[in-house]
């Protein structure tokens, strides 16, 4: 099956390089027989709109079809620009540096369209910036992080780990780009640590990319976020009851959530809200913006845990502002 698929690959490679090319000569370019070719051309006929102009004239394709892009990777690409420097080219028809320079830049074109892709396209994302580093003093790392996902290459970078206030310096395979709460997250393969990690991409210092290739294998990003409410992944399993009012209700609704949240209409038109989560810090950060709106049923110890909290919070209120010293 993988030969004949790279055969038939190989027949519409030569078709839009030679259009005009007979049965007889992609038979020789496949190393197979005429009859062979004749059965690949009906199961190509399916996929691509291939013509035969007549006795004598052989197939091309009709209209505007055609395999482009060129799907250079970049060693390929290297070892074509070898080319000239490796065979005696006074041996080659005159046309052969037309030609190479040809397929040359349509790759080094394609490269540059993509680039000017990645660079709009993060350009447009509005990224804020930490409060502790100056404004408009940072580069747009989203362009090289985006750039070696698509290509599938490890990057490098320096990265500020917050909780033990350290810099270090990571190889990392980068997987996806999560927007979570007005920040970008990228979720990959930390090389230092051995395991799939998330990393806030504003305490990245620097990104580079690497001539290193990756593959993330079966990693399977619905499976590694199941029952995360949105960044804090956890080894919990909590099931939380909510009841919502009538007036938080619609927003409820509308929210945009990355669970699957079970949701049932009450006759005093609240909401009844139940999820299981594998970390509570983020979904109650959630909730308290609803403020009275929102009442947490179950589990009983939580009900427990945010009526302390009130209390606590209370108590900064229950006396007039404090002098601040400096």
């Amino acid at each position: 099956m993988t030969e004949k698929l790279i055969r038939l690959l190989r027949i519409l490679q030569a078709i839009q390089a030679n259009p005009g090319i007979s049965a007889k000569e992609l038979a020789l370019k496949c190393g197979t027989t005429v009859r062979t070719i004749y059965r690949d051309l009906r199961i190509l006929d399916r996929v691509a709109p291939i013509m035969n102009e007549g006795y004598g004239k052989g197939y091309r394709f009709i209209g505007e079809f055609a395999m482009y892009p060129l799907d250079f990777t970049e060693q390929e690409a290297m070892v074509f620009s070898m080319l000239p420097s490796v065979v005696d080219t006074s041996k080659l028809p005159a046309e052969f540096d037309s030609a190479f320079d040809k397929v040359m830049s349509a790759h080094t074109k394609l490269k540059s369209r993509n680039s000017d892709i990645v660079e709009n396209i993060a350009g447009i994302i509005r990224m804020g910036t930490p409060a502790y580093r100056e404004e408009g003093k940072d580069p747009n790392l989203l362009i090289p992080i985006i750039e070696a996902i698509l290509s599938q290459q490890t990057i490098r970078t320096q990265y500020h780990t917050l909780t033990r206030n350290e810099i270090t310096v990571r190889d990392i395979d980068p997987y996806y780009l999560i927007p979570r709460d007005q920040r970008f997250y990228l979720i990959g393969y930390c090389h230092l640590l051995q395991k799939v990690r998330l990393f806030r991409i504003s305490r990245f210092l620097d990104v580079t990319r690497t001539n290193a290739d990756f593959d993330k294998g079966d990693f399977n990003i619905t499976q590694y976020m199941k029952n995360t409410w949105s960044i804090d992944r956890g080894d919990e399993h909590i099931h939380f009851k909510v009841r919502f009012s009538e007036k938080a209700a619609p927003y409820i609704k509308e929210e945009e959530m990355f669970v699957r949240p079970r949701m049932t209409n009450m006759s005093d038109g609240g909401l009844l809200f139940e999820v299981t989560l594998n970390s509570s810090r983020e979904f109650l950060k959630w909730l308290y913006q609803f403020g009275p709106e929102a009442e947490v049923l179950e589990p009983p110890e939580f009900r427990i845990e945010i009526r302390r909290q009130l209390v606590e919070w209370l108590e900064h209120y229950e006396t007039d502002i404090p002098m601040l010293k400096f």
